[in-house]
């Protein structure tokens, strides 16, 4: 892309309005990739508006992003004996608690996929991306939306999109960090030596309890659609936090999944006598597996050890593909990191339209971070202090 070539920036409808083949060229071994993104934006509700931005050389994409807007709570992040306070004061005064947002991401990813032409230097780099900020800035100002977000930013995006932000006048607030288990060997077993003792023994001891147990592994769901969704909103409900529209999914979208990604979304499932208890959802890579959704029926699954369970027969299905990585997600951390888990940081960024309210969102960046108020998170950070 010389530097004369003249860009374009614009919104677009939706990632299916990009490119496909330049889409995949910039992540191609992402399950939640080109399909991935357009089953979503096809089975999306009519509360939660998705678009793109994108921005075009003479020769075709230079960088592109999924768009969503929605209205952002601002006491979202806060979780625990602070949530039913935040909540309070949004029935009190909802118009100073409420704000629409544009953002940059996907609710429906644990990372802002920007999408970057392969092989551009840090110059063009750096253009296209005040040029895709600045038409999204732009966008806000035609919606009349104040506020604009970038969601769950994280390497390798962060070095350059962090600086393009920096540029525009964006706030960093830290997000939520993604678990991720490495797996040095594709043997199970040598991952459970690498444990602590008791929580090897503990592993040991729940796998054991397998009367009326039976896994299936399926990539199209089918009829058992409606059954997956009930256990995703059973463990939604069961959830100790909570955040709102971030958890909410559409209608029909574990079936639009299994349909658009084929072999790649893997669904396990777990029945006790018969019954369906519990589900996984694996998207697979190759390298890594992605553990993006688990469902519960909590009575059956604390009775018969579910989560334990599931835990390891992730581990087995990445040693089996040979995946080196077991991504957990964000949440939920307390049991992923005694399962020998790494937490990978996120961020968020932020940029009000008007100057003061951008100040002052620069200056409430660390109440306003999402890993402050998550419990496991804080009761970490109490133990490294003490």
């Amino acid at each position: 892309m010389p530097s004369e070539d003249p860009l374009r920036a614009q919104m677009l409808p939706g990632v299916a309005a990009l490119p496909k083949a330049d889409w995949s060229a910039c992540f191609p071994d992402e399950a939640e990739g080109w399909d991935y993104y357009v089953a979503c934006e096809r089975c999306a509700g009519p509360g939660l508006a998705l678009a793109a931005v994108a921005v075009f050389d003479t020769t075709g994409l230079v960088a592109a992003a999924p768009v969503f807007r929605m209205t952002y709570r601002l006491d979202t992040p806060l979780q625990g004996k602070f949530e039913g306070m935040g909540r309070a004061f949004a029935r009190i005064a909802p118009a100073l608690m409420e704000w629409r947002m544009l953002g940059i991401g996907s609710p429906f990813a644990e990372r802002c996929h920007l999408a970057l032409r392969p092989g551009l230097t840090g110059a063009e780099t750096s253009r296209a991306l005040d040029d895709l900020l600045a038409c999204i800035q732009q966008e806000a100002r035609r919606i009349d939306a104040p506020l604009v977000a970038v969601k769950d930013l994280a390497d390798p995006e962060a070095g350059p999109m962090g600086a393009a932000l920096a540029r525009r006048g964006f706030h960093a607030i830290p997000s939520l960090p993604v678990a991720a288990l490495a797996l040095e060997s594709g043997d199970p077993e040598a991952y459970l030596t690498g444990l602590s003792a008791a929580t090897r023994k503990d592993l040991r001891r729940k796998m054991k309890r397998r009367d009326d147990l039976c896994i299936e592994h399926h990539h199209q769901i089918g009829e058992l659609a409606p059954e997956i969704d009930r256990l995703y909103e059973a463990t939604r409900d069961n959830s100790l936090v909570h955040y709102g529209d971030f958890e909410e999914l559409p209608a029909g979208y574990f079936k639009a999944i299994s349909e658009a990604l084929g072999d790649r979304a893997l669904f396990v499932l777990y029945r006790i006598g018969g019954q369906l208890a519990a589900f996984n959802l694996l998207l697979l890579e190759p390298g890594r597996v992605i553990d993006k959704f688990l469902g519960m029926d909590y009575a059956l699954a604390r009775q018969h050890n579910l989560y334990a369970v599931s835990w390891m027969e992730n581990v087995r299905i990445a040693a089996e593909t040979g995946s080196t990585l077991l991504q957990t997600g964000q949440t939920a951390y307390a049991s992923k990191l005694r399962f020998g888990s790494h937490l990978v940081p996120s961020t968020n960024h932020a940029w009000h339209r008007h100057p003061l309210v951008n100040r002052a969102i620069g200056m409430a960046a660390p109440w306003l971070s999402f890993d402050r108020w998550d419990p496991d998170l804080r009761a970490l950070a109490h133990r490294r202090a003490g």
